[in-house]
């Protein structure tokens, strides 16, 4: 029986207050069916369960005629849109006051300061107090142009409008569009309906809790905004202050904004006097003065300021309204400038030559020149060609010290004068412990020292195919890997490389990789030999004497004709060597016959092994041509000529000879001039006169 009574006391209490709630009822009238929706959201996330809530929309029809109800209108506005359908002797109307959406409140803050904004709104009047309630929130740091469906036009210089979910009204030519959520009732009209409903204070409290714990959380986002601003500034001061130029920004109206220490220091003016103040109040110094307010978007002077020479540079940041002026110390960028020379000098990463450096008034030498001063300035691959002793390693320093990127690094690399494996290591570096005696810490390759400069590539033919492969892909993707590294490390190097071989013949031979032969090759230089440019050996011989002697010794006429006689196999540095070797034995003021060297085209003996070759006895003949036609074709295939090789490849042939018998007749081919034998991985190299005395051999 109690149970049955406390049951039934439980039915009368819930009816009860469900009968409360039916009695607590409020209707919402808004002009749009976004507005409804967002006022409605807000009151249900207030009230709860307290009070039954009904929205109508102005412009989806309003239904009925209303009686003896509680009517919020979203705006005053409506008033005359509703007035037909309410029953104002029964009827209780409440206009609500409207503030900011806080959940949308952050994208204005992403706007700059003092840009000029569209807000758009319904009526002009509520665009009015909507900029009002930003202001009296402290959201001023924009220039708000109110505009509604009633404005005509606006300033054509805008490209943002914000708008509390109106954004279908905003202009069609105005670029960014930003919504920042329908304004929300306040809390002067929150009051007005518990007042209403005379809801008890328990309840009262909990309601204005509710919105007063979404002030706070508006607040708190103010707060943080703030406090993000305030942290980016200052890290923006230290970026500003630490950079070694003097940097001055103002505003349209000459307002100085920034004003670092670099600048402080130049002018002798404090960066505190100078914030704040007008450009006018501030420099004394028409011409400069004059040079900031022009109008141009970028523009340079040079002032002298303070005995000091400044180059002044000017550009205006449209979006923002600000025009920046960074100032340079000539004087410091010299000093600067000199000491990263000498840095890179130091490290070996500098470019000696420029195209003055090579000697030369004959017409082939000049046009060489200046159709390589045209490939500088391309900034693509070049493949250089030319004789032992032409100058490709001085080419190369010309064309880097000629291009855009002279003030950076010039590294160059002998592919043919390291081992294999000691080659792949610097020229994609190494991680530590990547093999047994890898320095601590790894090693920079030269395409990472390089990086930002050129890389000069010489003997590039000599490189072997495994390297050949490494080396495409670097050039395909401008990125190298470390051996034993696992990143891609990005490098952006200009490649010039050089050759004395014909690599087109390697490529057929197979030696040499088709698609790196063409990646290297897109722009080529081909140097003309001594022989092609003889009427500059006077002046060659001239220089060297002069370098080397410090004095001012002559040349006979009959040396010189003599010189401008000889082949020049080694081309210039053979030349060079042999002033030299003159220089060194002589002992008069003039160079003469006997001051020649005693070896090779000037021996005595050198006519008569030109006759040799002719007087060989036959089978003689035999072995020279095996030996010569085997040493041809290893040299095509890029492979070393040692005398194991020749003596495998003799013995398929009707001549072998053994290892001995074979160093003997190279001996006798190298004082012919037919062999170059060199130590190393360069080995034996056959000549253009062993190439002839192949085919003088057959016939």
């Amino acid at each position: 029986m109690n149970r049955l009574t406390i049951n039934n006391l439980k039915i009368l209490l819930i009816n009860q207050f469900m009968r409360c709630k039916l009695m607590r009822k409020l209707v919402v009238i808004a002009g749009t069916k976004e507005t409804e929706k967002a006022l409605l959201n807000q009151l249900n996330s207030i009230f709860g369960e307290l009070i039954q809530f009904e929205g109508y929309a102005i412009d989806e029809g309003l239904p009925h005629h209303f009686k003896n109800e509680l009517i919020l209108y979203s705006s005053s506005l409506i008033e005359e849109e509703v007035e037909k359908h309410i029953d104002f002797s029964t009827c209780t109307i409440i206009v609500a006051t409207r503030t900011v959406n806080y959940e949308f409140i952050d994208r204005i803050f992403e706007l700059s300061p003092g840009q000029k904004v569209l807000y758009v709104n319904d009526f002009t009047r509520t665009a009015d107090e909507a900029i009002a309630t930003l202001k009296g929130l402290g959201i001023n740091h924009v220039d708000y142009i109110p505009y509604s469906s009633e404005s005509i036009s606006f300033p054509p210089d805008i490209d943002v409008a914000v708008s509390p979910g109106e954004t279908h009204l905003i202009p069609e030519k105005v670029g960014k569009k930003i919504d920042i959520g329908v304004r929300l009732i306040d809390l002067n009209t929150i009051m007005k309906i518990i007042t209403h409903f005379r809801l008890s204070d328990e309840l009262s409290i909990d309601i204005t809790n509710r919105y007063t714990k979404k002030i706070i959380d508006l607040s708190q986002k103010l707060s943080q905004v703030h406090m993000q601003a305030r942290t980016l500034n200052k890290f923006l001061n230290r970026v500003v202050d630490g950079v070694n130029d003097g940097i001055l920004a103002f505003q349209e109206n000459g307002e100085i904004t920034v004003f670092n220490e670099v600048l402080e220091k130049m002018l002798g003016i404090s960066a505190s006097y100078a914030k704040g103040k007008k450009l006018s109040q501030v420099f004394r110094n028409i011409e400069l003065t004059r040079f900031l307010y022009s109008k141009e978007t970028e523009a340079q002077v040079l002032l002298t300021l303070r005995q000091r020479d400044l180059m002044v540079f000017r550009f205006r940041m449209n979006d923002e309204a600000v025009t920046v002026a960074t100032f340079k110390d000539l004087d410091e960028t010299l000093e600067m400038e000199k000491a990263r020379k000498q840095e890179l000098q130091k490290r070996g990463y500098i470019a000696k030559y420029s195209f003055s450096s090579i000697l030369g008034s004959s017409s082939i030498i000049q046009e060489t020149k200046k159709i390589a001063a045209k490939l500088a300035k391309s900034g693509l691959p070049i493949l250089i060609h030319g004789e032992t002793g032409t100058g490709k390693e001085l080419f190369s320093s010309a064309i880097h010290n000629e291009s855009s990127r002279k003030h950076d690094p010039f590294l160059a690399i002998n592919c043919g004068a390291l081992p294999d494996d000691l080659l792949e290591s610097e020229l994609f570096g190494y991680e530590e412990g990547a093999f047994t005696g890898a320095v601590k810490g790894g090693k920079k390759g030269v395409f990472e020292q390089a990086d930002g400069g050129t890389l000069f590539l010489d003997e590039i033919g000599d490189i072997n195919l495994k390297l050949q492969a490494r080396l495409l892909r670097v050039l395909e993707e401008m990125e190298v890997r470390r051996i034993g590294g696992t990143k891609n490390i990005s490098v952006d190097v200009r490649i010039i490389s050089a050759t004395n071989k014909n690599l087109a013949e390697l490529v057929e031979a197979g030696t040499f990789r088709e698609d790196l032969y063409h990646r290297l090759k897109v722009l080529n230089l081909n140097l003309p030999s001594l022989r092609e440019r003889k009427a500059d050996i006077k002046l060659l011989t001239d220089t060297f004497i002069l370098q080397e002697s410090g004095s001012h010794k002559k040349l006979s006429s009959e040396v010189l004709s003599i010189l401008e006689n000889e082949e020049w196999k080694g081309n210039i540095r053979e030349l060079k060597n042999t002033i030299m070797y003159m220089l060194a034995v002589s002992e008069e003021s003039t160079l003469t016959k006997n001051d020649l060297p005693k070896t090779g085209s000037f021996s005595e003996g050198a006519a008569s092994r030109e006759q040799m070759s002719l007087d060989i006895p036959p089978l003689r003949k035999k072995e020279y041509l095996a030996l010569l036609t085997a040493i041809k074709v290893l040299f095509a295939q890029n492979e070393n000529a040692s005398r194991q090789k020749l003596k495998e490849m003799l013995n398929e042939t009707r001549h072998p000879l053994s290892l001995q018998q074979i160093r003997t007749r190279m001996k006798e081919l190298q004082d012919m001039g037919c062999l170059e034998i060199h130590k190393g991985r360069k080995g034996t190299e056959i000549t253009e006169k062993g190439i002839e005395m192949i085919d003088r051999l057959k016939g």
